[in-house]
């Protein structure tokens, strides 16, 4: 039996390697998790690095204020 849509989207996410862009844990850094492959790309540019940082201050201002999650923009426009 074929994986249904979702299913094969699961997958995909899960095979991806998930980190913060210093490496470190994020409870430690307050940084974002974003796939390896994200986060190098946005590495490579100027506007890339500034968007990162704002991402990077938004979760930590979220994590502050007891929040689990954070609306950073990072994954914004992908479909999920």
């Amino acid at each position: 039996m074929a994986m249904k849509k979702s299913q094969k989207s699961l997958n995909r996410w899960t095979k991806q390697k998930w980190r913060t862009p210093s490496g470190k844990k994020s409870s430690e850094t307050g940084e974002v998790y974003a796939p390896e492959k994200t986060i190098k790309k946005l590495k490579s540019t100027k506007a890339g690095r500034a968007k990162l940082a704002r991402a990077n201050k938004v979760k930590r201002k979220a994590t502050a204020a007891g929040k689990q999650h954070a609306r950073h923009g990072l994954h914004k426009g992908k479909k999920r």
